[in-house]
């Protein structure tokens, strides 16, 4: 299937073209079964030009530091957990260093309170087992199994969600790289360039909280939400730009204005005070993430195409907002007000989303 027939690519089929560049060019030491050297990872996440004029788009707006240690950790034996809270693009950080790294992101273990040691391990074909009893033909592999052995980065998401049981299961792994079979008396040993890329959300810690012993298996790296307004607008832009070709909305691409209207108001929010720090707001319960800002200005862009003029307005983001901001009907609704009477009202250029918002609540 070609990247226009499925909604979502994975990685390595939507930048084919800039992993292929970026491979062909390279000439610095590669790990074990690395598709590239880590200095071309970096400039994949990164983006950059190569010396043929090739240009890298990003993947990534943060510090250059945090991913270089991110990169530089799959190097070694330990694995990598990316932390933070809600919509700091961690799984999307993950998907591309194992696309760069492996030229496969879709070794994938999904974290949730349902997850089984089977899906972390092994599990087994149970018409084989009962017609021919255990054996290797009737063990279904897991994504983990499968990356041992081909030596592929395999990722696990929202790892703390996890029952305690099942993450201990990866104590071995990522200590011994072994993963025994005691039914047939034999063991998964994995072979250079296997390694574990985990996600883990801030604001789930305590849920199902990492042992000590599984913690020191990982090199954990801190990503921050964007640090500037600038660079907020920048990922929120380039993300809707992005879905809205994906989703072939009949829409034209966001104005930068409306676009920073959409992220003042997240940062504004999450931070609890107003821009210049004069006014002081109450919070409301959600994370209000960057990717609820993308889901918002792409929602505008929807509705903009097919029921109004083509470009978004006040009036597609407001019924957006109040989505992304009202999570508790009783409490960000009070917050959300306040917010429209004390700092969406004073602004002069605001005065249209402030007449569209408090249509939309009322």
């Amino acid at each position: 299937m070609t990247t226009e027939s499925v909604l979502r690519p994975a990685a390595e089929q939507q930048y084919a073209a800039e992993l292929a560049a970026l491979a062909a060019a390279d000439d610095r030491p590669r790990p074990p079964r690395w598709r590239m050297s880590p200095q071309a990872v970096v400039t994949y996440v990164l983006g950059g030009t190569l010396a043929d004029g090739t240009v890298i788009t990003p993947k990534y707006v943060g510090d250059r530091r945090l991913v270089e240690v991110a990169v530089g950790t799959l190097v070694t034996d330990r694995a990598l957990l990316l932390v933070g809270v809600p919509g700091t693009a961690k799984s999307w950080l993950s998907e591309h260093i194992a696309a760069a790294v492996s030229g496969n992101s879709t070794l994938v273990v999904q974290g949730t309170a349902g997850t089984g040691e089977d899906q972390v391990r092994y599990g087994w074909n149970y018409a084989r087992l009962i017609a021919e009893g255990p054996s290797e033909a009737a063990v279904v592999p897991s994504p983990i199994m499968t990356g041992m052995r081909e030596g592929a980065v395999v990722r696990v998401e929202e790892l703390t969600r996890m029952p305690a049981e099942v993450q201990d299961s990866f104590i071995t792994i990522l200590s011994e790289k072994t993963l025994p079979i005691p039914e047939l008396g034999i063991q998964v040993q994995a072979v250079p360039g296997f390694t574990v890329i985990a996600t883990a959300n801030d604001r789930d810690r305590g849920v199902n909280q990492m042992s000590s012993a599984l913690a020191r298996r990982f090199n954990t790296v801190v990503l921050p939400p964007p640090a500037t307004e600038d660079d907020e607008v920048e990922i929120v832009s380039a993300r809707a730009a992005q879905l809205g070709r994906a989703l072939q909305l009949p829409a034209e691409p966001p104005a930068l204005e409306e676009v920073r209207r959409v992220v003042r108001i997240f940062r504004e929010l999450r931070n609890g005070s107003t821009v210049d720090g004069r006014t002081q707001l109450k919070k409301p319960s959600g994370s209000l993430s960057t990717a609820e800002a993308i889901s918002v200005v792409t929602s505008g862009m929807a509705l903009a195409g097919h029921f109004g003029s083509g470009s978004i307005t006040a009036d597609e983001l407001a019924s957006g907002l109040l989505g992304a901001v009202v999570k508790d009907r009783v409490s960000d609704t009070a917050a959300w007000q306040e917010y429209l009477e004390a700092v969406v009202k004073e602004r002069a250029e605001w005065r249209d989303l402030y007449r569209a918002c408090q249509d939309m609540v009322g």
